[in-house]
């Protein structure tokens, strides 16, 4: 049976649920009973194929990478398309999301009413440290206060080499019981990073004004990298005549994606820690050296008008 833990704050409305063994995915978070990520295919999908589902973890690099076996800081990272922990984007046929997807090598080391902590050790996964040679210690904090989760993720470096950050989360957002083209978004996006045909960055940027692309999401489409962001601590909002998601970037994430495909019942606010690809290009990376520890949070909040 899946081992699913529910945290919750007594005093608010809020309520998450985690399963440290398909990958510590954040399956469901519930506000007043109603769900507010989207479900897509289900649990049992995302544990088998990596479909679309609820607040997954993209470790250790986010969205996509040009190529699958490349050189980082004199170490030879060589990653297998046919290995069932690797992922190849459908679309354009890169590599894609990381290593972790649906990992069962999670350690629950705290489980409260209101706070889980779980820990993975990735440089003792054989196939893991093979195909991304940086031994290293990932905590995951997820907590609840009032109406607000909180997740807090960390990389230390417990080799005796230096390890590049690329991580990234992918909350597929919703709104329950009203539709799509209605929602209001607010990007606090400041510059868009532009791709090739396979969704890589060329180098080129449109800069964005603070405020450009806010308003109802209506017909728009999303599947686009931001890799500057405007404030100190940016925040993402999603919201209708009912209530509001914001879903900000407290520390540690400079860049973000945003996802909201054609007929999709949900958007994308990705935080991410540093650019698409740039594990293969060696560039844009936090280095957490030997013994030292790097640190992300972000928060989603929900609250009524």
């Amino acid at each position: 049976m899946t081992y699913e833990i529910t945290i919750s704050d007594p005093d608010g409305e809020l309520e998450a649920t985690f399963v440290p063994e398909v990958g510590m995915i954040g399956s469901s978070l519930r506000h007043e009973g109603e769900e507010l990520l989207h479900q897509g295919s289900g649990l049992q999908a995302y544990a088998d194929h990596g479909s679309t589902f609820a607040l997954p973890l993209l470790h250790p690099w986010a969205n996509r990478l040009r190529s699958w076996d490349f050189e980082l800081d004199g170490r030879r990272v060589a990653l297998d398309p046919d290995s069932p922990i690797t992922h190849r984007d459908a679309a354009t046929g890169t590599p894609i999301h990381g290593l972790l997807t649906a990992s069962p090598h999670w350690t629950v080391i705290d489980a409260e009413r209101s706070v889980l902590v779980a820990e993975l050790d990735f440089g003792a996964v054989p196939e893991y440290v093979a195909a991304f040679p940086f031994p290293h210690r990932v905590r995951y904090v997820a907590s609840i206060s009032g109406s607000t989760l909180t997740v807090a993720f960390a990389v230390t470096a417990n080799g005796d080499v230096a390890v590049p950050v690329s991580f990234g989360f992918h909350p597929y957002l919703t709104l329950p019981g009203s539709i799509r083209r209605n929602w209001h978004v607010e990007l606090p996006v400041a510059r868009q990073a532009l791709v090739d045909e396979r969704m890589i960055p060329t180098g080129e940027t449109e800069s964005i004004a603070r405020g450009a692309l806010d308003g109802p999401l209506g017909n728009r489409t999303f599947d686009t990298n931001y890799d500057r962001l405007h404030g100190v601590v940016p925040e993402f909002t999603l919201a209708d005549e009912r209530r509001q998601i914001a879903l900000t970037l407290i520390s540690g994430y400079p860049v973000a994606q945003v996802y909201a495909p054609d007929s999709s019942q949900f958007i994308c606010y990705e935080p991410m820690t540093a650019p698409v690809d740039a594990l293969s290009l060696g560039e844009g990376l936090n280095w957490v050296a030997p013994g030292e520890e790097f640190e992300a949070i972000f928060t989603i909040a929900v609250s009524r008008p």
